[in-house]
């Protein structure tokens, strides 16, 4: 009876055990940086949000299975924001050139670059296909790309001649894509205005230049201080009547005329896949630095109107995307 009613006991004792040894499984918790050269970043930026979409889209529950540290500041801040990252992630994601190359070169963190600079000629990686190091990525084809916006430019507005030009001329990465804009423009027939700019108090010796000798349209190349001063080239570009062209469509929706672009939702999505497989034991050397697939043209109706410009049915019906 004694032996009974111990075994009994022990069987109706068994849920307890098991709910208290499952209670006491943690779930492993993977450790992820984003670091970024600009604005802060908030639950609503872009980035995250795409970021946050592709790892639940993997498994992973940010703020449980997977902690995402968030840092972003003026390119001169980074390298203290790098040396915060690096102890408390396992691998960092970047969003600019300047990011991904600071990172490079101040720790051994593997890197998944989100960038617009040519990978391969500014030094990120060996190449496309074996990046080498701790860096790989998502970034576009630049030379590629800045031809098809200066045509979209061409079909839309048929009669343009002269392109100003406005870069973050102290950013390698920038530079290298103006001469890329700068080498397909000349290919087209244009002429080019350079503006390069290294702060921002050198945007009023840009517009002052334009205003001197007007261009027929501007092409602005995409970094954290032309992003950070958008504003002020969209009020130029409003109180002249100057028709632009941007590299991403974002800056469409925040009130510039036209963007033709890689589909971000897809470049952030492949950046989740790329940190996804580091977490889970590959080495960023060797995983390929992949680019876009898939690209958008973005036109803004309400400035159109603005410029008082019109622009061939045939543009308007090419957009993936209008907004009013």
């Amino acid at each position: 009876m004694i032996l009974r009613r111990s075994v009994i006991l022990a069987l109706g004792s068994m849920p307890l055990l098991t709910r208290g040894v499952f209670s006491q499984t943690a779930v492993k918790v993977r450790r992820a940086g984003l670091l970024s050269s600009g604005a802060p970043l908030t639950d609503n930026s872009e980035v995250v949000v795409g970021l946050t979409a592709g790892f639940s889209k993997r498994g992973y529950v940010v703020g449980r299975s997977l902690l995402f540290e968030r840092r972003a500041a003026e390119p001169e801040r980074l390298p203290g924001l790098v040396d915060d990252l690096k102890s408390a992630a396992e691998l960092i994601i970047t969003q600019s050139y300047a990011a991904a190359r600071v990172v490079k070169d101040r720790s051994n963190v593997p890197v998944v670059a989100i960038t617009g600079a040519d990978p391969v000629a500014t030094g990120l990686i060996d190449s496309l296909a074996r990046p080498g190091g701790t860096v790989t990525g998502v970034g576009e084809v630049a030379a590629e790309l800045s031809a098809k916006r200066l045509e979209v430019l061409k079909d839309t507005f048929p009669n343009l001649r002269k392109i100003a030009m406005l870069w973050n001329a102290d950013d390698l990465g920038m530079t290298g894509r103006y001469k890329n804009a700068e080498a397909a423009a000349r290919t087209l027939g244009f002429e080019i205005q350079p503006l390069g700019v290294r702060e921002p108090e050198d945007f009023a010796a840009a517009f002052a230049a334009m205003v001197r000798d007007r261009p027929d349209a501007i092409l602005m190349v995409t970094d954290a201080l032309t992003a950070l001063n958008r504003k002020r080239v969209f009020e130029f570009a409003a109180e002249h009547k100057l028709p632009a062209i941007y590299e991403y469509d974002f800056l469409v929706r925040d009130g510039g005329l036209m963007s033709y672009g890689p589909d971000m939702g897809e470049v952030y999505d492949r950046a989740a896949d790329l940190a996804d497989r580091i977490l889970r034991g590959a080495r960023p050397a060797n995983l390929p630095f992949e680019q876009p697939t898939r690209f958008r043209l973005v036109i803004n109706k309400k400035t159109l109107e603005t410029l008082g410009l019109t622009i061939p049915a045939a543009m308007q019906m090419r957009a993936d995307e209008v907004v009013d």
